[in-house]
């Protein structure tokens, strides 16, 4: 059944800098089914906010969104004045994205195929990427090696970037650590409540709700040493 003929809601996000009253809205189109890259996620706000506070370090940079579906924290960066990519390996998926694009009225995005673990032409073609973002990416423990493996090659192919992404606890046979060593990645931890994401309502959904969620940036081991 194509996305045509799905039923679909339209949940609206606002991120806010009280301060100094900036905010911004992003629409975003769900399709109502039970699919991976149809569905709005808990990480997904997390990984935006995390976005959105970091709007003046990404403002400029390439921003690279793997398994985007419905693409929330790369509409905010297109929104935060990044050059954003869309990506994901179903045709429905990407469909999503495209969706969420118009929604806001995004029509400069590129939204590109790419299936984790494999080295498609899409991939190597990618501009330099400054931040990679993926929002609940670690779901299903098969896919765990291929998500490392697309992001180490992106990441030694661009040695300063960073992958930022929102990952939610949900077993603790379900850690990367073994495979960021294999890759020679490190993992850094970021607080929620460093960039205001440890609240139950987060930018006007309560998708987040009680949810055990953590913010990691994963760079190259020896980033810091090279030029």
């Amino acid at each position: 059944m194509s996305c045509g003929h799905q039923t679909s809601s339209l949940k609206t996000f606002t991120f806010l800098d009280i301060p100094n009253g900036k905010r911004i809205t992003v629409l975003i189109p769900e399709i109502l089914e039970e699919s991976y890259g149809m569905y709005m996620w808990p990480c997904a706000p997390v990984l935006a906010q995390y976005v959105w506070s970091q709007r003046e370090r990404i403002k400029g940079a390439s921003v690279l969104e793997i398994g985007s579906g419905t693409a929330l924290p790369g509409i905010v960066a297109a929104k935060c004045d990044a050059q954003v990519i869309l990506s994901d390996s179903s045709d429905q998926c990407l469909d999503t994205c495209r969706a969420s694009c118009r929604a806001n009225a995004l029509s400069d995005v590129p939204v590109i195929g790419m299936t984790w673990g494999l080295f498609e032409q899409s991939m190597l073609d990618l501009p330099k990427v400054d931040f990679i973002l993926g929002s609940d990416c670690f779901y299903d423990t098969k896919d765990f090696e291929d998500i490392i493996v697309t992001v180490a090659f992106l990441l030694n192919k661009n040695k300063k970037a960073e992958f930022w992404s929102a990952y939610q606890q949900r077993s603790s046979d379900r850690s990367i650590e073994s495979l960021l060593k294999k890759w020679q990645l490190t993992c850094t931890h970021v607080s929620l409540s460093m960039f205001g994401a440890d609240v139950p309502e987060l930018a006007g959904s309560d998708l987040t709700g009680n949810h055990s969620i953590q913010l990691l940036v994963i760079t190259r081991v020896n980033q810091e040493t090279e030029d």
